[in-house]
């Protein structure tokens, strides 16, 4: 048998101490260093998610003033598409009709005497090639536009636009229904 000294055990004693100090010591290390490395990947999320939030808010924000300038801005609409006023199949030409409600518009226009600005979108009936109606809303506008023009409002003040078949106000399966969305809108923006 192996006759252990005082001094033996106690030295075995302080290496046992020793070992367990020191693998308690790299275990708190391990983990000190791990904790540290997930709170820096946790302070990087969080900054970024402020960032996505700030940038956010600012868009809302300003999505939010473009709706209110836009609000703002619209006056009333004019739309040429009465029994009277309603544009023939494939045509574009304005009827006397119509000349007098632009004419009527023209009066008001200078009688309010405001800087406005005239959005003109065009639209067909569905019948047809959707390209050769795109070309032919197109032409309606620019026919109310000439004709506007004609009658002294400013060009600058003007913009056609052609939706074509794609905004009906109507069903396309009656003859009726077509014949309303064969019309030309006059948007009055102030």
């Amino acid at each position: 048998m192996i006759k252990l000294t005082s001094k033996a055990v106690a030295t075995s004693a302080v290496v046992v101490l020793v070992g367990l100090t020191a693998s308690g010591c790299a275990s708190h290390r391990f983990v000190r260093d791990n904790v540290a490395v997930v709170d820096e990947r946790v302070t990087q999320v969080d900054n970024h998610l402020t960032q996505v939030e700030g940038t956010a808010g600012e868009a809302l924000a300003r999505a939010n003033a473009a709706h209110k300038l836009a609000e703002g801005k619209f006056l009333y609409e004019v739309v040429l598409s009465d029994d009277s006023v309603k544009f023939p199949v494939n045509r574009d030409a304005l009827s006397p009709e119509a000349e007098q409600r632009l004419s009527e518009l023209v009066q008001r226009l200078k009688a309010e005497n405001r800087n406005v600005y005239l959005e003109i979108q065009g639209h067909t009936d569905s019948s047809g090639d959707a390209r050769a109606n795109e070309q032919l809303g197109q032409a309606r506008a620019e026919a109310v536009r000439r004709y506007l023009s004609d009658q002294g409002i400013a060009l600058n003040r003007m913009a056609t636009i052609s939706y074509g078949e794609t905004k009906p106000v109507a069903p396309n399966n009656t003859r009726e229904g077509r014949a309303q969305n064969r019309r030309v809108a006059i948007v009055v923006l102030s």
